[in-house]
């Protein structure tokens, strides 16, 4: 009989702990496993692929409660590379990106939701608040460390940021589409 009471505290001990979760985790990107690309339709009948290789930030994330996450993440726009010097060269001049003025291109979250995140996208100087769909995967342990996935993709309309250069062709439309579709492919590591 004793030994059922003891039993039965033991179980009402534990059904009377409160639950304990984990602090949110910080994660810094992975240079080698992380990628910012884009495409833009040329000349109205080609997509021109592109994307930049120099980047850092950090993802902060809960996630039994995403009130508790965030990103913070800094491209640098000079480090743009369609693997055509001349072509990166006139991005990073004043018609497009001006990376002289506007060194960095940033996004800072303002809110993780199941399946987004939303926040604010700073580039030429301009600042607008988009929401990316995205997958986040994990966090798994690997080599003594945690790591996190997260994909997404969205487009934006250059125009919003200020990046208005164009040519008009001869038959009709113009050079560079005002979309650009952007993917987003991070791995984030907390060591």
């Amino acid at each position: 009989m004793r030994q059922k009471v003891i039993i039965l505290l033991f179980f009402a001990a534990l059904l009377t702990t409160p639950v304990v979760f984990a602090d949110p985790v910080t994660y810094t990107l992975d240079p080698a496993h992380t990628s910012f690309d884009f495409t833009v339709q040329h000349m109205m009948i080609s997509n021109v692929p592109g994307g930049f290789d120099k980047f850092s930030g950090t993802v902060t994330y809960d996630p039994k409660d995403l009130d508790h996450s965030s990103a913070n993440i800094t491209i640098d726009t000079a480090s743009i590379d369609t693997h055509i010097d001349k072509r990166d060269n006139h991005l990073r001049s004043p018609d497009f990106f001006d990376a002289a003025q506007f060194p960095n291109i940033t996004f800072v979250s303002t809110k993780f939701t199941p399946g987004y995140i939303s926040g604010k996208l700073t580039m030429h100087g301009v600042m607008n608040y988009v929401t990316i769909p995205v997958t986040i995967n994990g966090p798994v342990s690997m080599m003594g460390h945690q790591a996190i996935g997260i994909t997404g993709s969205l487009t934006i309309n250059r125009q919003d940021y200020g990046i208005k250069w164009n040519k008009s062709l001869d038959q009709g439309g113009v050079a560079v589409s005002d979309n650009v579709n952007i993917t987003i492919s991070i791995e984030a590591d907390a060591k």
